[in-house]
């Protein structure tokens, strides 16, 4: 597919050794059935070397969520990321038109974030981000639809880097697809994540 191609050109024979291995460790990733994930189109002018992904929360015909993970490299480090990897998301969801007036769900959003980082025990720095949430009401031609409200994060942070100066992207992606199973409303994936509070499925299909 071309956004394959996409990604092979961006994590190509001219890539830094420590970029190909945070790339060859996303794409070995085991994730989540309900969750598909797939190459796409790494943005050119962030850093000088980029790969990207996105990702689907699939149940049935559904789509429960949405989102997109960039991995940037700079291996002459980035003073704004104090490292030389960023991690850059994109995460959507609709919601319950009930749940957009929660005064606290931009707060809570952004503490799933940072918990699916540490729960998976990710060291990491320099968060930093924005939850947004949006209603949509419709009128005319289009006043049979239902009000729809949607939540959206913006995020990006610096993965600790390990031996050869590489971080642990799988596990980085791991929690990444904890936050979109979470903004899904999916059940916790295992034991001991009972406590965790999800947001309530969104009745019939999300257009993407």
């Amino acid at each position: 597919m071309d956004d394959e191609k996409e990604g092979d050109r961006n994590a190509g024979s001219t890539a830094p050794p420590a970029f190909e291995a945070a790339v060859q460790a996303l794409r070995a990733s085991r994730l989540r059935p309900q969750i598909e994930v797939e190459p796409t189109r790494a943005p050119q002018r962030l850093a000088p070397h980029a790969y990207a992904l996105e990702a689907a929360v699939v149940d049935g015909d559904q789509d429960l969520a949405d989102g997109r993970l960039v991995l940037l490299h700079d291996p002459d480090g980035h003073e704004a990321w104090r490292g030389s990897f960023r991690l850059v998301t994109l995460v959507r969801a609709e919601l319950e038109p009930e749940m957009a007036t929660d005064p606290l769900l931009p707060e809570v959003c952004w503490s799933w974030l940072t918990g699916a980082l540490s729960a998976r025990g990710l060291a990491f720095g320099e968060p930093s981000g924005t939850v947004t949430r949006a209603s949509s009401h419709y009128f005319g031609g289009l006043s049979e639809r239902l009000p729809a409200s949607q939540i959206e994060i913006r995020a990006s942070w610096t993965p600790r880097e390990g031996l050869g100066g590489v971080p642990d992207t799988a596990a980085h992606l791991t929690a990444w697809c904890d936050l979109l199973a979470q903004v899904a409303g999916l059940p916790p994936a295992g034991p001991g994540d009972a406590s965790v509070v999800t947001l309530p499925q969104r009745r019939g299909p999300q257009s993407r």
